[in-house]
Formats: C-alpha cells, structure tokens, sequence
C-alpha cells in the first residue's frame, strides 16, 4: 500500500473503531495517528512492525512502509486502539511482573480483538 492509500482508508477506518470501542478512562481524547516510514535504518527493519501505540504522547504511529494489505492495516489500528483504552500503569506492571510480548495479558487482549477487522471495512 502507498502512504496516500493508508492515509485514505485510516481516515476512514479510524472513525469507525473509535465509534465502535468507544473513548478510553484513561486519556482525555482520543490518540492521535501519525504515519511515518520506519523507527529503524533499512537494515533493523523489522518487517512485521505494524505500528505501536506511545501512551505518554497518546498516539498511534503506523509504519507504513511495512503495511503490505488492507487487512494488515484495519488489524493495527484495531490492535493500537485497544493500548489506548487500557491501563498505562498496568501495561507496565504486567511487564514488570515477568509476561513478555507474547504473553502479556493486554497484547492477547488486543490480538484476540485484531479479529473483528472486518467490522471496519
């Protein structure tokens, strides 16, 4: 996907999740998207870095030159989304009590929830 197609279809999708899952208890408005190229040199690139969420800033960053679909797209913002509506201090105390990524209980959650994408297309 081009920058100018994840762009359209993010101002488009975007709505719809914030609709659908509602405003976060522990952010006073909702993040905002940033779309960029990557956090890393061409060389670190990991290619299944999607996106991430930054609680501090409140924002959802999308990579979008490891975007390859429509479906990788929508199943992001999904996943993003759910970090802004959980618990910023709990996201770290999870880690801090020993899960890693693959087991910390708020990215099942958001995985798990990554499976409605097709509500939002």
């Amino acid at each position: 996907m081009t920058r100018n197609e994840i762009l359209e279809v993010t101002e488009n999708v975007y709505n719809k999740v914030m609709d659908y899952y509602g405003e976060s208890k522990h952010h006073q408005t909702p993040p905002y998207i940033a779309i960029e190229d990557t956090p890393f040199s061409d060389e670190e690139v990991p290619k299944d870095l999607y996106g991430e969420y930054c609680s501090m800033m409140n924002e959802v960053t999308l990579y979008w030159k490891n975007i390859p679909s429509l479906e990788v797209l929508i199943r992001t913002l999904v996943h993003e989304y759910q970090h802004y509506l959980q618990s910023p201090s709990w996201m770290k105390r999870y880690y801090n009590m020993g899960y890693n990524y693959n087991d910390h209980p708020y990215e099942v959650q958001a995985f798990n929830e990554e499976e409605n994408w097709k509500r939002f297309v």
